[in-house]
């Protein structure tokens, strides 16, 4: 596999949930087992910033970059031109980018316990992220919260110029900013 390949083997494709899914558990026993009892408090709420930042980088991240930026939405593309394919981020610029730009700046600006924190929130948003827009192409699923964001990711990729529906793991954005 190339470094830069969007389109991975299932190996690799599914090394990538498994990375995210250790990353989160090994930050989560680390918070729980050696942080400090005194920022229980303070960790939690940096653990669920992290989880609604996702939500809006995502939705920014689809609508901006993805949509917007080239060579990011030549690469999209290929994912709307063939949404089976088993096409996303390399991990390695997932990682470093949620490394330098969540973990690092975080813990110049903090300490190591809130950084985990943050990260762990972030990462674990990622991760549903990417196993929501798996599911959405991959599972059939009725009558639950996942038919609901089926529905609406269809209505992204069926739309011509794809103006709408950013958000795959929620539509709270798409309201805000009024593309859903």
């Amino acid at each position: 596999m190339r470094i830069f390949s969007f389109e991975h083997s299932k190996i690799a494709y599914r090394a990538d949930f498994a990375l995210y899914l250790i990353a989160s558990a090994i930050l989560a026993i680390c918070l729980i087992t050696f942080g400090p009892q005194d920022q229980t408090l303070s960790m939690t709420c940096y653990v669920l910033s992290g989880i609604v930042s996702w939500t809006l980088i995502e939705y920014v991240l689809h609508r901006f970059v993805l949509h917007g930026l080239k060579p990011f939405s030549q690469w999209h593309a290929e994912h709307h031109r063939h949404p089976d394919a088993l096409i996303c981020t390399p991990t390695i610029i997932s990682a470093a980018l949620i490394i330098g730009l969540v973990f690092l700046p975080m813990l110049v600006l903090s300490d190591i316990w809130s950084a985990c924190a943050l990260t762990f929130g972030l990462l674990t948003g990622y991760l549903v992220y990417t196993i929501t827009h798996h599911a959405i192409h991959h599972w059939h699923v009725r009558g639950s919260w996942l038919e609901y964001r089926i529905y609406f990711h269809a209505i992204h990729h069926s739309r011509q110029t794809h103006r709408g529906n950013f958000g795959v793991t929620s539509s709270f954005w798409d309201q805000v900013f009024r593309t859903k």
